[in-house]
């Protein structure tokens, strides 16, 4: 099985693990692609560049407000939530979730996901 293979594995692995989760992806801290599970039509660069933003900025705030390393990054929007932890040094677990996502069980599945990724990417 190729890096990508086990890559895209993780990622339906962690779909299929949590019904909450819509779509999830692994991206760069830059904004590149490295694999999704996204649904058809939702537009991987866009993600990835989005993503990028966000942990750029989180990374930030976190340094200026003296709160240390980023961790988790997560956005509540009305129709659900947007988080993001590292997985790895330079990569970065995006997940898409519904709103009535239990978050606590996301966390713990991302966080596993987000280590097997991160062993994989390595």
């Amino acid at each position: 099985m190729t890096r990508t293979d086990q890559l895209n594995q993780s990622l339906s692995n962690l779909k299929a693990t949590s019904a909450d989760i819509e779509a999830c992806a692994v991206v760069t801290e830059d904004g590149l692609i490295i694999a999704s599970a996204l649904p058809q039509g939702m537009d991987e660069d866009h993600v990835a560049a989005i993503s990028s933003v966000m942990i750029s900025m989180g990374v930030r705030i976190c340094t200026e407000l003296n709160k240390k390393d980023l961790e988790q990054l997560f956005v509540k929007g009305k129709e659900g939530y947007i988080i993001m932890s590292h997985a790895g040094p330079h990569a970065v677990l995006v997940a898409l979730t519904r709103k009535e996502a239990k978050l606590g069980l996301i966390f713990l599945d991302m966080s596993r996901a987000a280590r097997e990724l991160a062993e994989i990417i390595a």
